[in-house]
């Protein structure tokens, strides 16, 4: 885990970095793949991982491969990898930025009492996982996330609204919406948190560009409750 007494820290929230301690690691694109693999779905076979990484080779071409790139990261960064037999693993201590920043959401989550910090909104905003990665592998991970930064999004709305926080509770659910615009929930939150603000004119923009987008894309209108609320604001 330690390289000349430093920790190694994975960042793959917004781009792609490695860390020996202060120092940064410049790790070429087949080996990054190699190392984000392991982050993200855990210890795996050989056999598992050359064919998830390189799915367009034969068999025996993709495990020479991953014993090249294997080889070349532990000799860059020894002991990130681990080679139990047929299994590969990262180190148990290697920190990585995704797994901290959903162990936050998930006791934030738990807790009622949680009423998130000022910053955890910024975080939600930029947590994007490996942008401008397109392997199947990768896109399943980023829409994973994505589903739960929506239910965050939406889970701190919902509080920001009971604890008068109208200003945070329309941003919150404005983000919510940039992830998902035919949620319905977010349009209520951000319907309810413009409307304590004053902005009885936001609050039924809101409806109504919902409910135009939700008859292009869907063709159908907003559920009752939806509409009973935009027309009690307008009443």
């Amino acid at each position: 885990m330690e390289q000349d007494g430093a920790h190694f820290q994975l960042k793959l929230l917004q781009r792609w970095q490695l860390f020996c301690g202060p120092a940064e690691i410049h790790v070429p694109s087949r080996q990054q793949r190699l190392v984000s693999a392991l982050a993200l779905i855990g210890p795996r076979p050989r056999r598992y991982l050359s064919g998830l990484l390189w799915p367009d080779s034969p068999e025996v071409r993709a495990l020479e491969s991953l014993r090249v790139s294997v080889h070349l990261m532990s000799r860059q960064s020894p002991g990130l990898i681990v080679a139990d037999g047929p299994i590969l693993s990262l180190t148990n201590s290697l920190s990585v930025d995704l797994h901290q920043f959903l162990d936050h959401l998930r006791a934030c989550e738990l807790s009622e009492s949680c009423s998130a910090p000022d910053g955890c909104l910024s975080q939600l905003q930029r947590a994007e996982l490996l942008p401008g990665w397109y392997e199947d592998w990768v896109v399943l991970e980023q829409n994973r996330l994505r589903n739960i930064r929506l239910r965050a999004l939406v889970l701190h709305a919902g509080r920001w609204l009971e604890q008068g926080e109208a200003a945070k509770a329309a941003e919150a659910a404005q983000n919510a919406l940039e992830l998902e615009p035919l949620h319905e929930t977010s349009i209520g939150f951000l319907m309810h948190a413009e409307l304590e603000l004053g902005n009885r004119p936001g609050a039924l923009h809101a409806f109504e560009s919902f409910k135009a987008l939700l008859a292009a894309e869907l063709g159908v209108q907003p559920s009752r409750h939806l509409s009973r609320l935009a027309q009690r604001i307008r009443v």
